[in-house]
């Protein structure tokens, strides 16, 4: 192999990228990204950046020569210009700007974009928040007193809502369903987190839906449910997920569905080819289906696993993490790793939800298969290494050390 492209500057794409350096690839690496910018952290963008706590210049991910983390990556960097077409035969790839990539080999990276609301579109005071750009134009309008709706209760919504409240907001949360964080974490636990919105002066509206909208000058000025109530609003940001940016490679010959279809180590239908980060649906054995992992542990680890088997082919297969996230929401560090949904009951191992602060363990049967903690850090970690151990097929003891 002489030439590996990286199509996608994302963190999945520059964890790849130093996986590649790192396992030896001495050959010409290119990056390919569609925005402006380097890759850079976007965890922060919902917290400390719209909080003004942090610039856009400390989210940045690879910067030459600073840093402990600056690495001699050798990369010949192509920013600003879309991935538009994948000849998968060739293993060419065609740019919005006209220009063609051809490579030995092919990382690609793409990630996801933020789902929106198509009657909403082009209205000044409606945002999503997955870039740093649509960060820098939602933060100035975080002014205190203002009101701002959120429609999603996921983990975008609940740590945007954090923010806007501690900045002096009236925050109104849109949930469809009967809990927030249902999924992730359950229903148990997903009630646990909505008494912590209630605690913070933010209002959680569950079994929602949206009847109408009203708008006046470009502007939504307020949004009407399902059973009449009205929301007024100043600014509203939909968290309603995120969509794999897939549709580049229609007709390219790879198998999609729900991302770029991928065996454990990240291996596409094509030769030479595989996917990583949020755009990748990795086989998940436990499950037996394919499942994309949205989380930033995901795009940081499993690209090593990826390049080895670009680089080689008959690379043995190794085990990747359990799922793990971690979110700061009203000053509780929450942590979760593992699958909420394979659990058939909770146990609050530590502490007390009720203050915030506690452990709880998802078991199936007499099994461990999660943990959640809030403000446990320590003891989660314990746990965290333990269940991965056991899903690597490690024996040992799943009760912590005290």
């Amino acid at each position: 192999m002489q030439t590996l492209a990286i199509v996608g500057a994302s963190l999945a794409g520059i964890s790849a990228a130093r996986a590649v350096r790192a396992q030896g690839f001495c050959g010409r690496l290119l990056i390919i990204g569609d925005e402006p910018h380097r890759p850079y952290d976007r965890p922060p963008l919902s917290k400390d950046f719209l909080a003004g706590k942090l610039h856009g210049d400390h989210l940045f991910l690879e910067a030459p020569g600073i840093g402990p983390d600056a690495e001699p990556l050798q990369a010949e960097w192509i920013l600003g210009a879309k991935a538009v077409r994948l000849d998968a035969a060739s293993r060419t790839v065609t740019l919005s700007d006209g220009r063609a990539v051809q490579a030995d080999g092919l990382v690609i990276a793409t990630g996801a974009s933020a789902r929106t609301l198509p009657e909403l579109a082009g209205l000044d005071n409606v945002f999503t928040l997955r870039t740093l750009e649509d960060a820098q134009d939602l933060a100035p309008e975080l002014l205190p007193g203002g009101r701002l709706v959120i429609v999603g209760a996921g983990f975008i919504g609940a740590e945007v809502a954090s923010t806007a409240r501690a900045l002096g907001m009236e925050v109104t949360v849109i949930c469809s369903s009967s809990v927030p964080l249902a999924g992730p974490l359950g229903a148990e636990m997903g009630a646990v987190m909505a008494r912590l919105h209630g605690l913070n002066g933010v209002e959680l509206v569950c079994d929602a839906s949206i009847h109408s909208y009203y708008s006046g000058e470009g502007n939504v000025t307020g949004i009407r449910l399902d059973g009449g109530r009205y929301l007024p609003a100043d600014v509203v940001l939909v968290a309603i997920g995120a969509e794999p940016n897939i549709a580049w490679l229609a007709g390219s010959g790879l198998e999609l569905g729900d991302g770029v279809l991928c065996d454990a180590m990240g291996r596409t239908s094509i030769p030479g080819v595989v996917a990583v980060g949020d755009c990748a649906a990795w086989w998940d054995e436990r499950s037996g289906r394919h499942h994309r992992v949205e989380h930033w542990s995901a795009a940081a680890e499993r690209p090593a696993l990826a390049v080895s088997a670009v680089l080689d082919p008959a690379a043995p297969q190794r085990p990747v993490s359990l799922p793990y996230f971690w979110s700061d929401q009203y000053n509780v560090k929450l942590q979760f790793a593992g699958h909420a949904r394979e659990a058939d009951r909770v146990a609050i191992e530590a502490g007390d939800p009720a203050e915030h602060s506690f452990l709880a363990v998802y078991y199936r049967g007499a099994d461990p298969v999660a943990v959640l903690g809030a403000n446990q850090p320590r003891l989660f970690t314990r746990w965290r290494r333990q269940l991965n151990a056991v899903a690597a097929g490690a024996a040992g003891n799943l009760v912590p050390s005290p």
